[in-house]
């Protein structure tokens, strides 16, 4: 959940650096730290609790160099609070070796004790700091360089890691290695750039690899790059693929945050999911991990769905339409439990499994599991070469582009995309969805894209709704049928960014505990559009009105009953009620979004959270 960078080359690596870390800082922004080396001034480092320009600002007084090699991090904290003793980097004992290092050593405290014996003290709480001892301890004790040490301490080690480790003995070198998390390295002119993403490098080189879980990379000026398997020391013949991002994608746009930007992408975003796939004149989806593997959906007994947070809720979205157009049962879990329960996976089973990054680490141990026992994986991810892409058997890109913002969008709504369209192609296949039926969806998917535009007209008015409820303490949502997990969905955005206490219900199950809450200082957002169940969402609604609930209703354009019930009225263009998701979610996305702004919160970077789940 920590984001790392470095270079070595003939730039001057501290400009680099900070930049790069300023990119990840979606990773995790409680503590950031530099160690910059050149000749004359041997290692310096800097670091200090809070974001990067705390970092920018206390480097000032710290770094008189124009070192060409540097390690930077942005720390979401695992072990040890935030602070500046527990900022990485971390330095071995001895000051020769400086690390940066994303993930969580889980056996840090037996090897602590162990080194403790050996003589090692210890300034943080961090596992890392552990772990740079331990390569030190090994380095010494065989006499040997620091790649061989990096790859014997690793071999002790059980966890995950992204690291990129620095000797000033040997200064002309960096040593990275994964397990678990994410690493690139950028290939650029007599130069290399590491960092847990592309985002840091994309305008030096189009040119990056991406390690594989349990490879470690020799990072040399003037030679070639040399990667080894972490646990024989084979060597790997490392492929170098060409970046599909570019730096546009990566700024904000005139746009105050990433998150308001990347909500005003959805009508472009969902377009680009479908291009190429969706041919609704012709009457064709075709996407080329189902065609491939047709016959192993179409033979399913049963559809697991694994994903965490946002990807969830999307899974849940996607229940309902799978079953509703290929009749196959389809069961949505937390990635975190489904792991951990001892579940029954069969060989007739599909799993698909939903991760914006890719790298979502209880996603990543679910998909290896589901494998184990023989079932059939697909991946639904957004980032190019991720772990999750690389483990499935199979699997789609949603084409969102970068998303920045730490709480989710743009991802929400093209994994939506992405799922209907499988399911629409299996329905097709399966003869569970009539031709009519199969064409009208098609027909309507593809005019989503300039309906998602006019529910984002409704932008003032998520303003003027956001500037009666800002102080509100605590925030019902209530949704039936395809919108209960928009419910879900815009609770968790409220309470992400804002801090208001949220919850999602399904209406029906509101007077089942609930409504117990609801008085005249409850806003209560009703998601009530004309398809579905919406008899029923009246009578719901009625039912908060009778005891002073404050209903904010998201209706069809032309509604008139809710309108008469609802203290304030959210309108939405008209579509089909499996495709609703993607409209009535827009609205709850800009609610959130100015309700968290006029409460002074940090839109992009809230607390306590990272975009990347990189760790258990």
């Amino acid at each position: 959940m920590c984001g790392i960078v470095g270079y070595i080359g003939h730039r001057e690596a501290y400009p680099i650096v900070i930049k790069g870390l300023k990119r990840l800082e979606y990773r995790g922004y409680d503590s950031a730290g530099v160690m910059l080396y050149d000749d004359e001034t041997g290692v310096k480092v800097c670091k200090t609790k809070g974001k990067v320009l705390d970092l920018e600002a206390k480097a000032k007084d710290v770094f008189n160099t124009s070192g060409k090699i540097g390690i930077g991090h942005t720390r979401w904290a695992t072990h040890g609070v935030p602070n500046d003793v527990n900022s990485h980097p971390h330095l071995s004992n001895s000051g020769e070796l400086v690390i940066i290092h994303n993930g969580i050593i889980e056996n840090y405290a037996p090897l602590k004790e162990e080194l403790i014996k050996r003589g090692y003290t210890f300034k943080s709480d961090t596992d890392t700091e552990v772990l740079v001892n331990l390569i030190e301890e090994v380095q010494k004790k065989e006499g040997i360089k620091l790649g061989k040490a990096v790859q014997i301490a690793l071999n002790q080690v059980v966890g995950a890691y992204a690291i990129a480790v620095f000797d000033k003995k040997n200064p002309n070198e960096i040593v990275a290695a994964r397990l678990g998390s994410p690493l690139a390295i950028g290939v650029g002119e007599g130069e290399y750039f590491i960092a847990s993403d592309a985002s840091p490098f994309i305008e030096y080189t189009s040119n990056a690899i991406y390690l594989e879980d349990g490879e470690m990379a020799n990072i040399r000026l003037h030679k070639p790059l040399k990667v080894r398997k972490i646990q024989d020391d084979s060597l790997v013949n490392p492929y170098i693929q060409e970046l599909q991002m570019n730096l546009e994608q990566i700024e904000k746009g005139g746009y105050d945050h990433f998150m308001l930007k990347e909500i005003y992408e959805q009508p472009n975003v969902i377009k680009d999911t479908y291009r190429g796939r969706l041919h609704a004149n012709e009457g064709i989806v075709q996407m080329a991990g189902v065609e491939d593997n047709l016959e192993k959906f179409l033979n399913a007994k049963r559809i697991l769905i694994v994903a965490c947070g946002t990807s969830w809720h999307a899974g849940l979205v996607a229940e309902y339409i799978f079953e509703e157009f290929t009749r196959i049962p389809v069961e949505v879990e937390y990635a975190s439990e489904f792991r951990y329960r001892n579940p029954i996976i069969n060989k007739d089973d599909v799993v698909i499994a939903i991760s914006q990054s890719g790298e979502t680490a209880d996603t990543m141990a679910a998909i290896k599991l589901a494998k184990e026992n023989g079932a059939f994986v697909f991946g639904v991810c957004n980032v190019v070469g991720s772990s999750i892409s690389r483990e499935s058997h199979a699997g789609a890109y949603t084409h969102a582009g970068p998303e920045i913002g730490v709480a989710s969008t743009k991802a929400f709504t093209t994994q939506i995309t992405v799922l209907t369209m499988i399911a629409l192609r299996l329905g097709k296949a399966k003869g569970t969805l009539s031709n009519p039926d199969f064409h009208a969806y098609l027909q309507e998917l593809e005019l989503i894209p300039e309906k998602v535009a006019e529910a984002l007209e409704t932008n003032d008015r998520a303003k003027e709704i956001a500037a009666a409820f800002k102080d509100a303490p605590n925030c019902l949502y209530l949704g039936r049928g395809y919108n209960f997990p928009v419910a879900l969905e815009g609770a968790l955005k409220l309470k992400e960014i804002s801090y208001i206490h949220a919850e999602g219900y399904p209406a029906a199950e509101m007077k089942h505990g609930p409504i117990a809450l609801i008085d005249e200082h409850m806003p209560v957002i009703v998601i009530a559009p004309k398809q579905g169940h919406y008899d029923k969402i009246v009578s719901n609604i009625q039912e908060i009105k009778s005891r002073s609930g404050k209903i904010i209703a998201v209706v069809t354009k032309g509604d008139t009953q809710v309108r008469e019930l609802a203290d304030y009225v959210i309108e939405i263009p008209e579509t089909s009620d499996a495709l609703s998701p993607l409209i009535t979610t827009i609205p709850l996305q800009l609610l959130s979004y100015y309700i968290a702004v006029m409460r002074g919160c940090n839109v992009d970077q809230p607390r306590n959270l990272a975009k990347s789940v990189t760790v258990e």
